[in-house]
């Protein structure tokens, strides 16, 4: 018990801990670079949910893909709520970064979050001239 205690202050006392990335998030993505067959790390990611009222869209968060190509603590459980979303991937700079050319300079991915209670799995397939996505569990 005392280690437990002793990791639990550690993960206290860190002040620049992300409370969104400790915990699960009820929506997930993974980027997989399909073309090199690898994740595909270090991606910049936005999150934005749709004013039904105005129109426009609303920025939540933004984050980095990792070296596995997830981006934990994209929302917590309490921000998410039934609505239109939109996942805006920055595709064109990621194969810059790789020193490649693409189609596409950014890849945005709109859906509808009808029960928010579920967990949904948002992932990007991705080579140069061509992506694809579907809703996962």
């Amino acid at each position: 018990m005392n280690r437990l205690q002793h990791i639990r202050s550690h993960m206290l006392a860190d002040k620049n801990m992300n409370i969104a990335t400790t915990l699960p998030s009820p929506l997930t993505t993974h980027v997989l670079n399909t073309a090199q067959g690898v994740p595909g790390g270090n991606m910049t990611i936005s999150l934005h949910r749709l004013n039904p009222i105005s129109s426009e869209w609303y920025l939540l968060t933004t984050g980095i893909t990792n070296d596995d190509g997830r981006c934990p603590g994209l929302i917590t459980k309490e921000s998410f709520i039934a609505g239109v979303y939109k996942m805006h991937f920055e595709t064109g700079k990621y194969w810059d970064a790789l020193g490649e050319t693409c189609f596409y300079p950014y890849v945005e991915v709109i859906f509808t979050i009808t029960d928010p209670s579920q967990k949904y799995h948002v992932p990007l397939l991705l080579s140069r001239f061509s992506y694809s996505t579907y809703r996962g569990s």
